[in-house]
């Protein structure tokens, strides 16, 4: 194994949270190369109207620095 790096991003999704995980790390590996996991540290939800209108997630990427 070589040397890692991690990363923290936010994401968001009209769907799950599960969705708002996926399109942050499709999203991430447009720019970073060799992903090897995801952590979620936080799940959280924006609410309308006692609606929930969004799910947000919190991941740390860790990717193999070339």
């Amino acid at each position: 194994m070589g040397v890692l790096k991690v990363i923290e991003v936010l994401s968001s999704s009209e769907k799950s949270w599960e969705d708002a995980t996926q399109s942050a790390i499709e999203k991430a590996g447009k720019t970073v190369k060799n992903i090897k996991s995801a952590y979620v540290q936080d799940h959280s939800v924006q609410v309308k109207g006692n609606k929930i209108t969004e799910y947000r997630v919190n991941l740390k990427i860790t990717f193999e620095i070339e």
